[in-house]
């Protein structure tokens, strides 16, 4: 739940300075600037905790490091995709389909206790799953339709 701190930080400080700057609230780009920021700094931490990563990916997937670093691809492409009014909402309708197919690999690595900072198998496990990680993927789901689709 740290990382959704960085959603909330962004949405709040780019609120802020749309007010400041255009004399308005602009919801609509303050919600995407946070989820963007999220997605940017989570993208990223797909090259540098790759080996962690590579971990939480089911067995019966081949090339995992390659998954590793597409998904981390794909998530920088949908924060700048996010910041693009003219596909926004597809970018947004792409990223929940993302959010639920990637909740198999979170799903995967809890009940493997798999520790993604460290790429070992020392992690919280399913409490990490039920209290942490099902409230996220919810809170990311209805960040991105709200924001990226029903007031867009």
């Amino acid at each position: 739940m740290k990382l959704l701190s960085i959603i909330l930080i962004g949405f709040v400080i780019s609120l802020v300075l749309t007010r400041i700057i255009n004399d308005e609230w602009n919801y609509v780009f303050a919600g995407n600037f946070g989820l963007a920021l999220f997605m940017f700094f989570v993208g990223l931490a797909h090259f540098k905790f790759q080996k962690g990563m590579t971990m939480m990916i089911p067995d019966i997937f081949p090339a995992k490091l390659f998954l590793v670093y597409f998904t981390g691809i794909l998530e920088i492409i949908s924060a700048i995709g996010l910041m693009i009014p003219s596909i926004r909402q597809l970018t947004a309708i792409l990223l929940i389909i993302f959010f639920v197919i990637i909740f198999i690999a979170n799903i995967n690595s809890s009940r493997k206790k798999v520790n993604l900072f460290k790429a070992d198998f020392s992690g919280p496990g399913m409490s990490y799953l039920y209290k942490e990680r099902i409230p996220m993927q919810i809170i990311l789901i209805s960040w991105t339709w709200f924001f990226g689709i029903y007031i867009n």
